[in-house]
């Protein structure tokens, strides 16, 4: 393999292989990848009760890491030139081009004025897009009461988004 070295591959095996050894976890599934070269390993059980082994494919369910593993990507992207903090969003997302957001955090909900300027990369990556909670006592501004009444996964699609900074 050009991209990695073998002994480099052997050693990072050995350490996963041993949290699955030791017991510390039933499986995992490990890839790295440089260019075109790919190396992956499975080690362990996808579930104690079955013991059906590990493979390539296995799923996962790997919650709240996906936010800085896609900011991880992203940095790579920008670092290459690719893409830049300051790129707008809605090339990429087109259905959230046009936002309106709420005049203010205390308005009611459909007083709503266009978005100042577009949500950008460093907009998504610093959490300031507009969605999310508000660090206030519960139910004091409308926007939190309604998200509460429509909590769900995507409640945030629905409610309308709060101004972002200048």
């Amino acid at each position: 393999m050009n991209g990695f070295s073998s002994a480099g591959l052997e050693r990072l095996s050995d350490a996963l292989k041993g949290y699955v050894d030791r017991g510390e976890i039933p499986g995992l599934v490990a890839l790295v990848a440089r260019g075109d070269d790919v190396h992956v390993d499975a080690f362990g059980v996808q579930d104690l009760s079955g013991g059906k082994p590990m493979v390539r494919e296995s799923l996962f369910r790997i919650a709240s890491v996906t936010k800085p593993m896609t900011a991880a990507v992203a940095m790579m992207l920008v670092e290459d030139g690719r893409i830049g903090l300051d790129d707008r969003i809605d090339r990429w997302l087109p259905e959230i081009a046009g936002q309106r957001v709420l005049r203010s955090i205390d308005a009611p909900l459909d007083d709503t004025v266009p978005l100042q300027r577009p949500i950008t990369l460093r907009d998504l990556l610093t959490f300031r897009l507009g969605t999310g909670f508000v660090m206030a006592p519960a139910d004091r501004y409308p926007i939190q009461a309604a998200m509460t009444e429509a909590y769900c996964s995507g409640c945030l699609r629905s409610a309308p988004l709060i101004p972002l900074p200048a």
